[in-house]
């Protein structure tokens, strides 16, 4: 099932093709760390194939996987928000084929068209929702006394 926050389904075609005009080919080694938390978020990801891990860092244990990412999915929105730092981690979980953008040129083409900068922000927001919403139940999952069943 392809997500409502992949690239394909929340942008339009002529949105999606400019963007894409400043992708560039990267790929992973299984285990290869993206990025760390609190580190300068300089670019954004689109996974082509494989499988990305969002980790969250807790004190005294090892990293908590809040997510896995895979093709069409977006790893990494902090680019998106001042002060541009990561707010989780990223590990390839497999090996990873992804398109790779240099956020500085996407937010130079925002600023430049409204229209374009309104289309790829309503993305970015879905896409930090979704995060949002799955580390809070990963985390209810981790730590909470009864886990993330209904609260209600």
């Amino acid at each position: 099932m392809i997500s409502a926050t992949t690239m394909s389904t929340a942008m339009e075609p002529v949105h999606r093709d400019r963007l894409m005009r400043l992708a560039r080919q990267v790929s992973f080694d299984a285990g290869a760390r993206l990025f760390e938390e609190g580190g300068h978020a300089d670019r954004f990801w689109i996974v082509r194939t494989g499988t990305v891990a969002l980790d969250l860092h807790v004190p005294g244990r090892r990293p908590a996987v809040v997510e896995s990412l895979g093709q069409g999915e977006m790893v990494g929105w902090s680019w998106h928000f001042p002060p541009y730092l990561w707010h989780l981690g990223a590990e390839a979980m497999t090996p990873v084929r992804a398109w790779e953008f240099e956020a500085e040129p996407v937010r130079a083409m925002c600023a430049a068209d409204p229209v374009f900068g309104r289309a790829v922000a309503e993305w970015v927001e879905r896409v930090v929702s979704q995060r949002l919403h799955a580390t809070r139940v990963r985390l209810l999952d981790l730590y909470a006394p009864y886990g993330s069943g209904d609260l209600w």
